[in-house]
């Protein structure tokens, strides 16, 4: 204390304290991470590339040269923390990407959701099955007005529908239900968390009631709805009899 007395320095009296300025290196890397954090946080949203210029002028981040210094900075972050991903420069701009080594198992999870993808008469189907099951391929014919054995097919392909049982009618046929892999697709803890149809709709009704086929029931439309399909089924048959003969 002597010694800066000497030099001239005025010191405050005893017990008071003395405030300090922040150190300007401080305020530059409490700026820098503050830029690196929004240039991510705009990346992580897009999904598209986002150029340097446009992610300056959305933000009001300074230059592009700001950007780009933020874009390394991040990327020295996630190259020490080991992640997955990082930005990458494509077309010009910036976008999040993962990285080299995950592309194999990408490919697999991408192929998985190109295999759940459905056709608009599969989500039909799909829909009466959901709401109406356990339901016969005909109730689901005689709602949607055409016939739906491939479609159901290819939804058992998907391990979306599967078979829970025969109805205790006229031939036994078989009744239609969703499988678990369907709540997962659909993102339902179970099918209580299906939306209520009239709600869809706009309306205020109760949603129509579920097709039931207690042991001894006989449906009438349902049987007569089998037996056309039985003898649509016999009709093809004796005529590809018919035009082998004829050959």
């Amino acid at each position: 204390m002597a010694r800066l007395c000497a030099a001239g320095l005025d010191l405050p009296p005893p017990g008071r304290y003395v405030t300090l300025m922040t150190c300007p290196s401080e305020n530059a890397a409490d700026e820098a991470d503050r830029i690196a954090s929004t240039v991510e946080a705009m990346l992580f949203a897009s999904d598209s590339p986002l150029t340097a210029a446009k992610i300056a002028q959305v933000a009001d981040l300074g230059t592009k040269r700001a950007i780009e210094k933020a874009i390394e900075k991040l990327n020295s972050r996630y190259e020490k923390m080991g992640c997955a991903f990082c930005v990458e420069e494509i077309a010009g701009g910036y976008q999040m990407m993962t990285r080299m080594e995950y592309n194999d198992v990408l490919s697999r999870l991408l192929r998985v959701r190109r295999d759940t993808r459905l056709t608009k008469a599969a989500m039909e189907t799909l829909a009466v099955v959901a709401y109406r099951q356990p339901v016969m391929r005909a109730d689901i014919e005689a709602i949607r007005g055409v016939a739906c054995a491939d479609v159901l097919r290819g939804l058992m392909d998907k391990q979306l529908v599967k078979i829970v049982g025969r109805a205790a009618v006229l031939g036994r046929p078989i009744l239609y239900g969703t499988t678990k892999r369907f709540l997962e697709t659909f993102g339902l803890a179970d099918l209580e968390d299906l939306p209520n149809v009239e709600e869809l709709r706009g309306g205020d009704k109760e949603p129509p009631p579920k097709a039931d086929h207690p042991a001894g029931q006989e449906t009438g439309n349902q049987d007569q709805a089998e037996q056309q399909q039985d003898q649509a089924e016999q009709q093809q048959d004796q005529g590809g009899e018919e035009a082998d003969k004829n050959e």
